[in-house]
This record gives C-alpha cells, structure tokens and sequence, in this order.
C-alpha cells in the first residue's frame, strides 16, 4: 500500500514538519494524528534515537528522537514541539512510532514530476531514509521512508520493550495468615 497517494490523481498528500532547521516529510496515509510534546517515560535498553515511550489512549507508544536518529545533536523542547504518531510495517505488522518533531508545518500535495531521488550527497539523513526530494513552493524537502527509519533488529527491541511496558505488573504475594 501506498503511504501517500490519493487515488485517480496521481498526486501525494504528505505531512511536512521540521527538524534542527530542515523540512522534512511523511506521507499522510501513514500519520495517524498529531499531539503535543508531553513526558516521556525512558526504557532501558532501547536504541539511542529512541526516547522512551508515552501513553496515548491507553496504548504505548514508542517515541523516537529524529535529531538523534540523523545524528543531529537533541533538539530542545519547544512548546511547537510535537510528536507526529505513524504507522510503520514490521514484518508485515503495522507499529505505531511518535516521531518527535520541532514543529509541524503543513499538508502538502507532490506529483511525481515534483519528486526527485534523494541526493548523493549534501544531506544530513541517510540515503536509506529517503524516499527522494520533493520540490515544493522553490523549495526542496525530504521525503522520509518511514518503514526504513529504524533497522529491523531496532523495531524488534522496540517492539519487546513496548509490550513489556504494555504487560501488567505482578500481583504482589498475599501475605500469609498465620500471625
């Protein structure tokens, strides 16, 4: 399935969003809702680009840290600071990751005569998380590849500290009636 395209136009909504002054953007279909920055619980054991996790709804959700992840010191917290929530594919399961991000700035429409493949060279992101370059309003944004953000074994981590952080505690042992 596409992450992007609207059917019978051959145009692509994406989500733009910035990060340490880049534009970066995701394809809509994949977002699932935006949300204010709020306090991260820390797991041990994850990958350095992973933050922690939040409680959406209910659901744990893991957050991952785009500065860290591109190799950009951390980004301070701003009150235009947000999480984008996604859906990534792990093996064939859809995951739901926060990305955080400075500030999230528009939906954007691109045809494909709009997107280019991503650079050589000249980018502070890996070749492997692009999905190209889209040229918008003079200006060039990159595409991120969502499902290539983190490596397997990184989603694997991920997902096994989600679902213990999910679990319920132990019941605590009875104390024993015999005083």
């Amino acid at each position: 399935m596409s992450d992007s395209t609207e059917p019978g136009n051959g145009r692509s909504s994406y989500l733009s969003f910035m990060l340490a002054g880049e534009e970066y953007a995701v394809g809509l279909l994949r977002v699932r809702e935006i949300i204010e920055h709020r306090p991260v619980t820390r797991v041990p054991g994850m990958p350095a680009a992973v933050q922690g996790v939040i409680n959406l709804r209910g659901s744990v959700v893991p957050v991952v840290d785009l500065a860290v992840k591109f190799g950009l010191p951390p980004r301070p917290i701003t009150r235009w600071s947000c999480f984008v929530i996604v859906e990534v594919a792990l093996d064939g399961q859809q995951t739901v990751l926060g990305l955080l991000t400075d500030t999230v700035r528009e939906v954007l429409e691109l045809g494909a005569s709009d997107i280019e493949p991503p650079p050589a060279f000249g980018t502070r992101v890996r070749l492997e998380f692009l999905r190209g370059m889209g040229r918008h309003n003079d200006a060039f944004i990159l595409l991120l590849d969502l499902d290539r953000l983190l490596s397997l074994e990184e989603l694997l981590r991920l997902t096994a500290a989600t679902d213990e952080a999910a679990a319920p505690a132990p019941a605590a042992p009875e104390a024993s009636g015999n005083g």
